[in-house]
């Protein structure tokens, strides 16, 4: 699944397009390095999302096919650092 449709599925960035506009400013990091919006994902993998006042470190733990429910989407991730 793409970068930015999985911020936007698992609810760490609203919409999609928000989420597009953040990682072109390269403040989202996956495993360390900058990313693209299109860079796909795979278990496992350590998110680190620059917002305005605070940095957020998540891991990936499940890969979702398709939209996921409210309840469901914080499933989708562990929390790392606040």
């Amino acid at each position: 699944m793409r970068l930015d449709k999985f911020l936007k599925v698992s609810r760490l960035i609203k919409r999609r397009t928000v989420a597009n506009a953040v990682s072109e400013m390269g403040r989202v990091l996956v495993n360390g390095n900058a990313a693209k919006p299109a860079k796909q994902l795979k278990v496992g993998d350590i998110i680190e999302i620059e917002y305005s006042n605070r940095t957020e470190k998540i891991e990936v733990i499940i890969i979702p096919t398709g939209n996921v429910s409210v309840q469901e989407a914080s499933t989708l991730y562990r929390v790392i650092e606040e």
